[in-house]
């Protein structure tokens, strides 16, 4: 299936990245790294992407998200407009791995680890063959506890430098939206329209599992990757007082 205008976007990490592929090439991209602003962000990087191109949202014939592993706030905030904007425009919703976009921009020909900040002092990772090729991951892990002696590509791992050992950081530090839009666009281009139709499709439930997203292949439907429980929990019943 030819999908000509593909708008991609990711809010799994500080960087709101937004930008169109037509197939072939990138033909716009924004990219602001803020990790505070994702839902102030989005909208006007899409609507930047979609001018600088000449485009509209009627022009786009499929949208691409970054699934993270991420935040919960800031994750979400893409996944949702992602949604949205497939219903409004009346295309598909895709989602691709926040970490497997960030591999494939790395300019790694060898093994890898691609690492991104999961606060509390740990980090989100996985481990890779080839920019391509996730052979592991992702995962929630201690700096510590990452395999030795690979490179580590992204900000996870450059928070971390201490630790890790400054010889292994390697760029970028953040996801381009320009690398997953192409990173999905050349899936995208293999499969027929109903292979297309039911990958797009999102199963009931989240991806909070490790074994879960390592059953996901490059693209897959626009759930979300938390791998832990979100900060902020809906309370309880109060305990009963006595005297």
């Amino acid at each position: 299936m030819t999908f000509v205008l593909v708008l991609a976007f990711d809010t799994a990490t500080p960087a709101v990245t937004a930008a169109l592929h037509d197939g072939e090439r990138v033909v716009a991209e924004s990219t602001t790294i803020d990790a505070r602003r994702h839902g102030e962000l989005l909208a006007p990087a899409v609507e930047q992407v979609l001018r600088e191109s000449g485009a509209t949202l009627r022009d786009v014939t499929a949208i691409v998200a970054g699934t993270g592993p991420g935040p919960y706030t800031g994750l979400r905030v893409g996944l949702m407009t992602a949604t949205a904007l497939a219903l409004t425009a009346g295309v598909p919703a895709f989602g691709v791995c926040t970490l497997d976009a960030l591999a494939y921009a790395a300019e790694e020909s060898g093994p890898f680890l691609v690492a991104t900040d999961a606060r509390r002092k740990e980090v989100f990772w996985a481990r890779y063959g080839d920019p391509r090729t996730r052979l592991d991951g992702p995962r929630v892990d201690r700096p510590h506890d990452l395999p030795g002696e690979l490179p580590v590509i992204g900000a996870g791992g450059a928070m971390y430098a201490d630790v890790i050992g400054a010889d292994r950081i390697r760029g970028p530090l953040h996801p381009s939206a320009g690398a997953l839009a192409a990173l999905a666009a050349g899936r995208l281009a293999t499969l027929s329209e109903e292979e297309a139709a039911e990958i797009a499709r999102v199963p009931e439930g989240r991806v909070d599992s490790v074994e879960k997203a390592r059953e996901l292949s490059v693209l897959g439907p626009p759930r979300p990757i938390y791998l832990r429980r979100p900060d902020a929990q809906v309370p309880g019943t109060p305990k009963r007082v006595t005297a």
